[in-house]
């Protein structure tokens, strides 16, 4: 992909909880229940952190006074268990569900859900497909549900996980409620580039979040963000970060995936962003803030 999606159509807890401060949803009749899918992860301590992190949204979600549970498993009831979750948010080694014991099963009651408007995001590696989960083409459900994936070990595509000493996080120039309240920001991590929006590019529905000029040495403007808008009603969005646990303690891309999960739970987004304090990380038990020193 050669440049980055443009946009093309118009987008009209814990204990510690009493430590936080956020900006309260506002305009929503209810209060939107949010379900937090933590997938399974073989990454060393300080990486990934799926668990800790699915902890982490639930205090910041909370804080902002959504509903969230997280779970690790889906019931087989999970149509019927889940009917008023307002957006599903994927957190993992890959896509979840296709990875989860009972994938048909997951698979079946997404699509039933995606169907009445829920939203969909995916957070760093959970945005990830491999060749056996797509088609020949490169086609996959996600696709549709948030725009884009990270295409790892796949025929059709193939995309870029690489660790940045450095990379600044640019919002798009764009008018969308996911861009609320956060600015640039620059970090050490692993934020995958040539990402895949499609075999003809971004569908009309797509919208960037933010860019990165990468790689160093041959720099242009990847993808980083997007969100997508669906026919059903639905909203998606994926963003590629955070691979090192330590980076969410960085308050812009903190703001930035919390507006995302926001916004596809069909909240209104405060003009200032989702802000949330957060304690120290080693609240939500990670079993290590730092990765291991490399020897």
């Amino acid at each position: 992909m050669n440049s980055p999606i443009t946009r093309r159509t118009a987008l009209a807890g814990t204990a510690a909880a009493v430590l936080a401060s956020a900006v309260p949803v506002s305009g929503a009749d209810e209060v939107a229940r949010v379900l937090v899918v933590v997938g399974p992860t073989n990454h060393p301590p300080g990486t990934h952190e799926v668990a800790a992190g699915g902890r982490l949204l639930k205090h910041c979600l909370e804080a902002a006074k959504l509903k969230c549970d997280v779970v690790s498993e889906w019931p087989e009831n999970g149509e019927k268990a889940f009917a008023d979750v307002a957006s599903v948010v994927f957190i993992g080694d890959l896509f979840p569900p296709e990875v989860m014991p009972n994938r048909d099963t997951i698979m079946k009651h997404l699509t039933a859900m995606t169907k009445r408007g829920c939203g969909i995001v995916c957070v760093h590696y959970a945005t990830g497909l491999e060749a056996k989960h797509v088609s020949a083409e490169g086609d996959h459900p996600l696709l549709q549900w948030t725009g884009g994936y990270f295409a790892t070990r796949c025929n059709h595509h193939k995309s870029v996980a690489r660790v940045f000493k450095e990379a600044t996080i640019e919002p798009a120039k764009a008018d969308h409620p996911i861009l609320r309240g956060w600015r640039a920001f620059t970090l050490h991590d692993e934020p995958y580039i040539n990402n895949y929006f499609g075999k003809d590019g971004p569908a009309k529905n797509v919208t960037t979040l933010a860019t990165a000029m990468l790689p160093p040495e041959k720099p242009k403007a990847e993808v980083v963000a997007w969100a997508a808008e669906r026919a059903d009603t639905g909203r998606g969005a994926g963003v590629v970060m955070p691979h090192f646990y330590r980076c969410w303690q960085i308050d812009d891309l903190r703001t930035l995936i919390l507006n995302a999960i926001l916004w596809t739970a069909k909240q209104e987004v405060p003009k200032d962003g989702v802000r949330v304090k957060l304690p120290d990380l080693t609240t939500f038990k990670p079993a290590a803030v730092e990765p291991p020193a490399k020897k």
